[in-house]
């Protein structure tokens, strides 16, 4: 066992001898303080101690990486924390055991959202972590991962919507993980993160822009809308005469549209829509799975018009089906509708209107005839109250009515008690 006073010059020149695997120099001044050379010519600063009998090992890190005097002040430390009962080769195997933040999020997609979560939300939450969050802190184990860490994703982010999600995700995955006992859930690094405003992407058609869109629709069904052709590319000479480029589009697009339009149901609900969740009776679409879980859907006469007109495609249990089916040939519904919605919209002057929008629209037709939010909420099948708070500014007659009654209330006390004549408001022209 080779020992002597451990120095720049002492490890420069310690090696390996030829045949063996390592070579300890073990400092004379320090006991328990080496430097381990390989046959690779690596050399590495250790502390070798005494735990419960046993001899334990411990590298403290390599030469050049760290002087000698740096890993003598280490090793210093490391025996006296063994002096005080400390067991370090136990501490850094429950260091290595801490997963990282990419093994608790993947483990989070797996157990958690994948069990849990509709398949959107699966593949929301994954396009957030790969593009986000694991190269930013995927490496970093997971208790390590800081505030910091989650100011600099949020700030980093260019999409203002992508960063407040990203930090929501963030978050859920600590929350999960906390559940796990793996970390402490009050330090969540992502709480306290205050998130960006977002503009809510909301638009409400006007009486005179479904009317454009109803035209539009009628046409698409009928004569057909047109296309735009390159007049002066190659094949311009074989196109048809302006006024035949018209392109029909299909019954179950057109159906499509029209009860996105008036149920205000969402796309995919009307889209993966099955004949056995029609109850004509009732004028109820009886959905078993939805965006908010189990949900019924209420038809007015138009739409039970529409679903009864449209002929079943056969073999398919979908109402909106796939003409060409799946790949393995068994039936599917349409995935979107984007082509014909794209054309139709282009037709009636919309452009940039999203099918969502006619949600919206529904919403925004029963709040502006004091419906009532409660009631509106109920046909788009919100859970929450707060959810169609956002339409609560459309429904202007209760509150019209409100201030009239004030104020009559208010001008008759101020005028000997008569009653202030209430002269209804003429829309200008």
């Amino acid at each position: 066992m080779a020992t002597g006073r451990i120095s720049k010059k002492s490890v420069d020149a310690h090696a390996c001898p030829p045949g063996k695997g390592y070579e300890i120099l073990w400092d004379a001044a320090l006991s328990g303080f080496g430097v381990m050379a390989l046959p690779s010519g690596t050399k590495s600063y250790v502390v070798q101690f005494k735990r419960h009998g046993r001899s334990r090992r411990v590298a403290i890190g390599l030469h050049g990486r760290l002087t000698p005097d740096e890993a003598r002040s280490e090793a210093k430390k490391l025996l006296g924390a063994v002096e005080q009962g400390a067991d370090p080769v136990a501490e850094r195997r429950e260091a290595r055991a801490v997963r990282t933040f990419r093994e608790v999020a993947e483990a989070f997609m797996a157990e958690h959202v994948k069990a849990k979560r509709k398949p959107r939300t699966y593949d929301t939450y994954r396009q957030l972590l790969d593009n986000h969050l694991l190269p930013a802190i995927g490496s970093k184990r997971i208790v390590d991962v800081a505030k910091a860490d989650a100011r600099r994703i949020h700030k980093e982010i260019e999409a203002r919507g992508a960063a407040n999600r990203a930090i929501s995700l963030l978050s859920a995955v600590w929350g999960w993980a906390a559940g796990e006992d793996e970390v402490d859930g009050t330090a969540n690094p992502a709480r306290g993160i205050e998130k960006f405003p977002e503009k809510a992407k909301e638009r409400f058609l006007t009486s005179e822009e479904l009317g454009r869109l109803a035209d539009a629709l009628r046409q698409a069904e009928t004569v057909g809308l047109p296309w735009d052709a390159d007049e002066e590319g190659p094949k311009a000479k074989h196109l048809a005469k302006a006024g035949n480029r018209l392109t029909k589009i299909d019954p179950y697009a057109i159906a499509a549209i029209r009860l996105l339009v008036l149920t205000g149901a969402r796309l995919q609900e009307i889209l993966t829509l099955r004949w056995e969740f029609i109850d004509a009776e009732r004028g109820l679409l009886n959905l078993p799975d939805s965006k908010t879980g189990r949900k019924s859907v209420y038809l007015s006469a138009a739409a039970l018009q529409i679903l009864t007109s449209l002929p079943p495609v056969k073999g398919s249990p979908f109402v909106i089906a796939s003409v060409k089916g799946g790949r393995d040939g068994k039936p599917q519904p349409r995935t979107d509708l984007k082509r014909p919605w794209a054309a139709i919209t282009r037709a009636a002057g919309l452009e940039g209107l999203r099918l969502h929008d006619l949600r919206h629209s529904f919403a925004s037709v029963g709040a502006g005839a004091s419906l009532g939010l409660p009631v509106v909420g109920a046909l788009l099948g919100h859970k929450r109250s707060e959810t169609t708070k956002r339409y609560a500014h459309l429904d202007a007659d209760p509150l019209r009515r409100a201030v009239e009654t004030i104020s009559s209330t208010i001008v008759a006390a101020m005028d000997g008690g008569r009653t202030a004549e209430v002269v209804p408001l003429t829309k200008r022209s």
